[in-house]
Protein backbone atom coordinates (compact mmCIF):
# COMPACT_ATOMS: atom_id res chain seq x y z
CA UNK A 1 0.00 0.00 0.00
CA UNK A 2 1.86 2.90 -1.41
CA UNK A 3 2.34 5.84 1.62
CA UNK A 4 0.10 3.94 4.40
CA UNK A 5 1.30 2.03 7.06
CA UNK A 6 -0.79 -0.89 8.04
CA UNK A 7 0.88 -1.46 11.20
CA UNK A 8 -1.04 1.48 13.05
CA UNK A 9 -4.48 -0.65 12.09
CA UNK A 10 -3.47 -3.93 13.67
CA UNK A 11 -4.92 -5.15 16.45
CA UNK A 12 -3.49 -8.96 17.21
CA UNK A 13 -4.91 -9.39 21.30
CA UNK A 14 -8.26 -11.12 20.63
CA UNK A 15 -10.83 -11.88 23.16
CA UNK A 16 -11.24 -15.20 23.75
CA UNK A 17 -14.84 -14.85 24.18
CA UNK A 18 -18.05 -13.05 23.33
CA UNK A 19 -18.71 -9.65 24.72
CA UNK A 20 -22.16 -9.52 23.99
CA UNK A 21 -23.57 -12.55 23.16
CA UNK A 22 -27.39 -14.30 22.74
CA UNK A 23 -29.99 -14.97 25.63
CA UNK A 24 -31.16 -18.19 24.45
CA UNK A 25 -34.38 -16.78 25.97
CA UNK A 26 -37.38 -17.84 23.74
CA UNK A 27 -39.42 -14.53 22.68
CA UNK A 28 -36.48 -11.89 23.77
CA UNK A 29 -35.23 -9.61 20.91
CA UNK A 30 -31.99 -11.39 20.49
CA UNK A 31 -33.07 -15.05 21.41
CA UNK A 32 -31.03 -16.57 18.75
CA UNK A 33 -28.30 -14.36 18.16
CA UNK A 34 -27.05 -11.01 18.03
CA UNK A 35 -24.75 -9.34 15.11
CA UNK A 36 -23.64 -6.30 13.56
CA UNK A 37 -22.10 -4.01 16.43
CA UNK A 38 -21.51 -0.35 15.87
CA UNK A 39 -19.35 1.81 19.40
CA UNK A 40 -18.76 4.97 20.17
CA UNK A 41 -18.88 7.25 23.55
CA UNK A 42 -20.84 9.59 24.90
CA UNK A 43 -20.63 11.55 27.77
CA UNK A 44 -17.25 9.47 29.14
CA UNK A 45 -19.03 6.58 28.52
CA UNK A 46 -18.73 4.19 26.02
CA UNK A 47 -21.67 2.70 24.07
CA UNK A 48 -22.53 -0.06 21.73
CA UNK A 49 -25.90 -0.68 19.39
CA UNK A 50 -26.11 -4.45 18.16
CA UNK A 51 -29.22 -5.91 16.54
CA UNK A 52 -31.09 -8.98 17.98
CA UNK A 53 -33.06 -12.00 16.17
CA UNK A 54 -35.93 -13.38 17.24
CA UNK A 55 -36.38 -15.75 14.22
CA UNK A 56 -38.82 -13.02 12.58
CA UNK A 57 -36.20 -9.95 12.20
CA UNK A 58 -34.16 -7.77 13.61
CA UNK A 59 -34.58 -5.18 16.26
CA UNK A 60 -31.87 -2.99 17.56
CA UNK A 61 -30.47 -2.83 21.26
CA UNK A 62 -27.97 0.23 23.24
CA UNK A 63 -25.20 -1.10 25.30
CA UNK A 64 -23.00 0.99 27.62
CA UNK A 65 -19.25 -0.10 28.68
CA UNK A 66 -16.61 1.89 30.95
CA UNK A 67 -13.46 0.12 29.98
CA UNK A 68 -14.76 -1.29 26.50
CA UNK A 69 -14.98 -5.18 27.95
CA UNK A 70 -17.98 -5.26 30.39
CA UNK A 71 -21.16 -4.23 28.92
CA UNK A 72 -24.76 -4.01 30.39
CA UNK A 73 -27.80 -5.92 29.27
CA UNK A 74 -28.79 -4.26 25.85
CA UNK A 75 -31.93 -2.01 26.38
CA UNK A 76 -33.80 -2.08 22.98
CA UNK A 77 -33.98 1.01 21.48
CA UNK A 78 -35.13 0.98 17.69
CA UNK A 79 -37.96 -1.82 17.69
CA UNK A 80 -39.81 -2.86 15.03
CA UNK A 81 -43.37 -1.49 13.95
CA UNK A 82 -45.91 -2.50 12.44
CA UNK A 83 -47.07 0.58 11.13
CA UNK A 84 -43.90 1.51 9.89
CA UNK A 85 -43.72 1.34 5.71
CA UNK A 86 -40.34 -0.27 6.01
CA UNK A 87 -39.57 -1.39 9.72
CA UNK A 88 -42.52 -3.95 10.30
CA UNK A 89 -40.41 -6.73 10.45
CA UNK A 90 -36.69 -5.76 11.06
CA UNK A 91 -35.05 -2.14 12.47
CA UNK A 92 -31.47 -2.59 12.37
CA UNK A 93 -29.90 0.74 13.05
CA UNK A 94 -26.45 0.71 12.28
CA UNK A 95 -24.19 3.61 12.76
CA UNK A 96 -24.20 6.64 14.42
CA UNK A 97 -22.34 10.02 12.97
CA UNK A 98 -19.38 9.96 15.01
CA UNK A 99 -16.06 11.85 15.47
CA UNK A 100 -14.20 10.28 12.32
CA UNK A 101 -11.12 10.13 13.60
CA UNK A 102 -9.52 6.98 13.93
CA UNK A 103 -8.00 6.80 17.43
CA UNK A 104 -10.65 9.00 18.97
CA UNK A 105 -12.88 7.58 21.31
CA UNK A 106 -15.78 7.75 18.52
CA UNK A 107 -17.82 10.71 20.71
CA UNK A 108 -21.41 10.83 19.05
CA UNK A 109 -21.34 13.84 16.83
CA UNK A 110 -24.21 15.89 18.26
CA UNK A 111 -25.43 18.04 15.62
CA UNK A 112 -27.73 20.83 16.11
CA UNK A 113 -28.88 18.94 19.37
CA UNK A 114 -29.53 15.85 17.37
CA UNK A 115 -27.46 12.24 16.95
CA UNK A 116 -27.76 11.27 13.04
CA UNK A 117 -28.13 7.54 12.61
CA UNK A 118 -28.75 5.02 9.52
CA UNK A 119 -30.43 1.56 9.58
CA UNK A 120 -31.56 -1.03 7.34
CA UNK A 121 -34.40 -2.85 7.03
CA UNK A 122 -35.92 -6.15 5.29
CA UNK A 123 -39.65 -6.38 3.86
CA UNK A 124 -40.21 -9.58 5.17
CA UNK A 125 -39.96 -11.96 8.36
CA UNK A 126 -36.39 -13.92 8.82
CA UNK A 127 -33.20 -13.90 8.07
CA UNK A 128 -32.50 -10.92 5.75
CA UNK A 129 -35.22 -11.77 3.55
CA UNK A 130 -36.14 -9.68 0.81
CA UNK A 131 -34.86 -6.67 -0.63
CA UNK A 132 -33.68 -4.14 2.18
CA UNK A 133 -33.25 -0.20 2.05
CA UNK A 134 -31.95 2.00 4.34
CA UNK A 135 -33.14 5.20 5.78
CA UNK A 136 -32.23 7.57 8.08
CA UNK A 137 -33.45 8.92 11.57
CA UNK A 138 -32.43 10.92 14.24
CA UNK A 139 -32.57 11.14 18.50
CA UNK A 140 -32.19 13.98 21.05
CA UNK A 141 -31.49 10.85 23.54
CA UNK A 142 -29.89 8.05 21.29
CA UNK A 143 -33.12 6.16 22.77
CA UNK A 144 -36.18 7.53 20.65
CA UNK A 145 -35.71 7.58 16.95
CA UNK A 146 -37.59 9.51 14.16
CA UNK A 147 -37.25 9.24 10.21
CA UNK A 148 -35.46 12.01 8.02
CA UNK A 149 -37.28 10.90 5.59
CA UNK A 150 -35.23 9.96 3.02
CA UNK A 151 -34.38 5.83 1.99
CA UNK A 152 -31.97 4.45 -0.78
CA UNK A 153 -33.76 1.91 -2.62
CA UNK A 154 -31.98 -1.23 -4.39
CA UNK A 155 -34.12 -0.03 -7.63
CA UNK A 156 -32.33 3.06 -7.74
CA UNK A 157 -28.84 1.64 -8.12
CA UNK A 158 -26.95 0.04 -9.92
CA UNK A 159 -27.74 -3.45 -11.23
CA UNK A 160 -24.62 -4.28 -8.51
CA UNK A 161 -27.19 -3.71 -6.02
CA UNK A 162 -30.51 -4.04 -7.11
CA UNK A 163 -30.64 -7.17 -4.36
CA UNK A 164 -30.91 -5.47 -1.88
CA UNK A 165 -28.45 -3.26 0.17
CA UNK A 166 -27.12 -3.87 3.45
CA UNK A 167 -25.18 -2.69 6.51
CA UNK A 168 -24.40 1.28 6.13
CA UNK A 169 -22.05 3.50 7.70
CA UNK A 170 -22.67 6.84 8.16
CA UNK A 171 -20.41 10.64 8.70
CA UNK A 172 -20.17 14.13 7.87
CA UNK A 173 -17.29 15.20 6.41
CA UNK A 174 -17.09 19.03 4.70
CA UNK A 175 -20.45 19.38 4.98
CA UNK A 176 -21.84 16.49 3.90
CA UNK A 177 -22.78 12.96 4.78
CA UNK A 178 -21.47 10.28 3.66
CA UNK A 179 -23.35 6.55 3.29
CA UNK A 180 -21.17 3.69 2.63
CA UNK A 181 -23.00 0.56 2.19
CA UNK A 182 -22.62 -2.48 0.45
CA UNK A 183 -25.03 -4.29 -1.59
CA UNK A 184 -26.00 -7.18 -3.43
CA UNK A 185 -26.45 -7.82 -7.44
CA UNK A 186 -29.73 -10.25 -6.68
CA UNK A 187 -31.77 -10.99 -4.00
CA UNK A 188 -31.63 -14.41 -3.31
CA UNK A 189 -29.26 -17.72 -4.29
CA UNK A 190 -25.79 -17.14 -4.72
CA UNK A 191 -25.69 -13.45 -4.81
CA UNK A 192 -22.45 -11.28 -4.59
CA UNK A 193 -21.69 -7.75 -2.39
CA UNK A 194 -20.13 -4.99 -3.00
CA UNK A 195 -19.12 -1.84 -1.18
CA UNK A 196 -20.70 1.42 -2.97
CA UNK A 197 -21.60 5.14 -1.70
CA UNK A 198 -24.29 8.03 -1.08
CA UNK A 199 -23.36 11.48 -0.56
CA UNK A 200 -26.32 13.93 0.65
CA UNK A 201 -26.20 17.78 1.87
CA UNK A 202 -29.35 17.30 4.28
CA UNK A 203 -30.22 13.53 4.66
CA UNK A 204 -33.03 14.22 2.04
CA UNK A 205 -31.04 14.35 -1.38
CA UNK A 206 -29.00 11.66 -1.92
CA UNK A 207 -26.91 11.25 -5.04
CA UNK A 208 -24.71 8.05 -5.85
CA UNK A 209 -21.74 9.72 -7.26
CA UNK A 210 -20.77 6.40 -9.27
CA UNK A 211 -22.75 3.68 -10.70
CA UNK A 212 -20.21 1.21 -10.10
CA UNK A 213 -18.61 -0.29 -6.30
CA UNK A 214 -16.06 1.66 -4.83
CA UNK A 215 -14.54 -1.50 -3.23
CA UNK A 216 -15.65 -4.38 -5.73
CA UNK A 217 -15.09 -8.21 -5.23
CA UNK A 218 -11.49 -9.39 -5.09
CA UNK A 219 -10.34 -11.67 -7.95
CA UNK A 220 -10.04 -15.44 -7.62
CA UNK A 221 -8.36 -16.70 -4.50
CA UNK A 222 -9.02 -12.96 -2.75
CA UNK A 223 -10.26 -13.07 1.04
CA UNK A 224 -13.15 -10.81 -0.42
CA UNK A 225 -13.57 -12.72 -4.08
CA UNK A 226 -17.32 -13.16 -3.08
CA UNK A 227 -18.28 -10.47 -0.54
CA UNK A 228 -16.87 -7.28 -0.16
CA UNK A 229 -18.61 -5.68 2.42
CA UNK A 230 -19.69 -3.75 6.14
CA UNK A 231 -17.88 -0.86 5.83
CA UNK A 232 -16.49 1.18 8.67
CA UNK A 233 -14.72 4.15 7.83
CA UNK A 234 -12.23 6.51 9.78
CA UNK A 235 -9.89 9.19 9.15
CA UNK A 236 -5.74 8.81 9.95
CA UNK A 237 -4.60 12.19 9.48
CA UNK A 238 -4.25 12.37 5.59
CA UNK A 239 -5.72 9.18 5.18
CA UNK A 240 -9.62 7.67 5.17
CA UNK A 241 -9.45 3.79 6.50
CA UNK A 242 -12.16 1.69 5.27
CA UNK A 243 -12.61 -1.40 7.99
CA UNK A 244 -14.56 -3.87 5.81
CA UNK A 245 -14.82 -7.76 5.83
CA UNK A 246 -14.65 -10.22 2.55
CA UNK A 247 -15.85 -13.47 2.37
CA UNK A 248 -14.27 -15.88 0.09
CA UNK A 249 -15.61 -19.28 -1.53
CA UNK A 250 -13.48 -21.47 1.58
CA UNK A 251 -16.94 -20.54 3.43
CA UNK A 252 -14.70 -17.97 6.21
CA UNK A 253 -15.42 -14.54 6.62
CA UNK A 254 -11.60 -12.06 7.37
CA UNK A 255 -11.33 -8.52 8.28
CA UNK A 256 -9.33 -6.79 5.81
CA UNK A 257 -8.91 -3.19 4.65
CA UNK A 258 -9.00 -0.17 1.73
CA UNK A 259 -7.11 3.30 1.85
CA UNK A 260 -8.20 6.82 0.12
CA UNK A 261 -7.41 10.42 0.17
CA UNK A 262 -10.63 11.97 -0.81
CA UNK A 263 -13.71 9.59 0.28
CA UNK A 264 -14.47 8.22 -3.46
CA UNK A 265 -11.17 6.59 -5.05
CA UNK A 266 -10.34 3.59 -3.00
CA UNK A 267 -7.31 1.08 -2.67
CA UNK A 268 -7.02 -2.05 -1.09
CA UNK A 269 -5.04 -3.06 1.17
CA UNK A 270 -3.02 -6.49 1.49
CA UNK A 271 -3.24 -7.28 5.05
CA UNK A 272 -5.98 -9.51 6.73
CA UNK A 273 -6.55 -7.33 9.82
CA UNK A 274 -8.75 -10.08 12.02
CA UNK A 275 -9.06 -13.41 10.80
CA UNK A 276 -11.05 -16.71 11.72
CA UNK A 277 -9.69 -18.10 14.78
CA UNK A 278 -8.61 -22.24 15.46
CA UNK A 279 -11.56 -24.68 15.15
CA UNK A 280 -13.56 -24.26 18.47
CA UNK A 281 -12.48 -20.76 19.03
CA UNK A 282 -15.71 -18.44 19.57
CA UNK A 283 -14.67 -17.22 15.63
CA UNK A 284 -13.68 -19.83 13.72
CA UNK A 285 -16.10 -19.59 10.86
CA UNK A 286 -16.61 -15.79 10.25
CA UNK A 287 -14.84 -12.84 12.35
CA UNK A 288 -16.48 -9.83 10.28
CA UNK A 289 -18.82 -6.67 9.92
CA UNK A 290 -16.11 -4.00 11.91
CA UNK A 291 -16.38 -1.28 13.71
CA UNK A 292 -13.42 0.59 15.19
CA UNK A 293 -12.70 2.64 18.45
CA UNK A 294 -10.16 4.03 20.78
CA UNK A 295 -9.70 3.80 24.36
CA UNK A 296 -6.36 5.97 25.65
CA UNK A 297 -5.15 5.70 21.83
CA UNK A 298 -5.30 2.06 21.70
CA UNK A 299 -7.94 0.75 18.75
CA UNK A 300 -10.31 -1.85 19.75
CA UNK A 301 -11.84 -3.42 16.49
CA UNK A 302 -15.30 -5.22 17.79
CA UNK A 303 -16.64 -7.93 15.00
CA UNK A 304 -19.45 -9.86 14.74
CA UNK A 305 -18.12 -13.68 15.35
CA UNK A 306 -19.56 -16.91 14.51
CA UNK A 307 -18.64 -20.46 15.53
CA UNK A 308 -20.25 -23.55 13.86
CA UNK A 309 -21.88 -25.63 16.82
CA UNK A 310 -23.82 -28.90 16.89
CA UNK A 311 -27.61 -28.49 16.11
CA UNK A 312 -29.50 -26.87 18.99
CA UNK A 313 -32.82 -25.88 19.70
CA UNK A 314 -34.10 -22.18 21.29
CA UNK A 315 -38.18 -22.73 21.54
CA UNK A 316 -38.68 -24.34 18.01
CA UNK A 317 -35.85 -23.10 16.16
CA UNK A 318 -33.43 -24.98 15.65
CA UNK A 319 -29.70 -23.33 15.51
CA UNK A 320 -26.39 -24.58 13.64
CA UNK A 321 -23.93 -22.04 14.67
CA UNK A 322 -22.97 -19.63 17.51
CA UNK A 323 -23.27 -15.76 16.67
CA UNK A 324 -22.41 -12.77 18.93
CA UNK A 325 -19.99 -9.83 19.73
CA UNK A 326 -16.13 -10.42 19.67
CA UNK A 327 -13.05 -8.15 19.78
CA UNK A 328 -9.25 -7.93 19.54
CA UNK A 329 -7.12 -4.74 20.34
CA UNK A 330 -4.34 -3.16 19.49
Amino acid sequence: MTGYDAGRLRTPYKADRLLVGPSGEPGAFDALFVDCPFVCSDGGEYLMTYVGFDGTGYQTALSRSRDLTTWTPGEVVFPRDPAHPYRRYNAALTSIVRDNRLGSCGQVAWLDGQAVGTYHAYPEPGMETGAAIIGFVVSDDLRTWADTGSVLRPQDGGGWERGGLYKSWLLRHDGLYYCFYNAKNRTYDGWREQIGYAVSPDLRRWERPSPLPVVPNGGQGAFDERFASDPCVLRDGDWWVMFYFGLSFDGHAREGYAVSRDLRTWEKGSEILVDVGPPGSVDDTYAHKPAVVAREGRLHHFYTAVRRAEPYLVGEHRMTEHRGVGAAWA
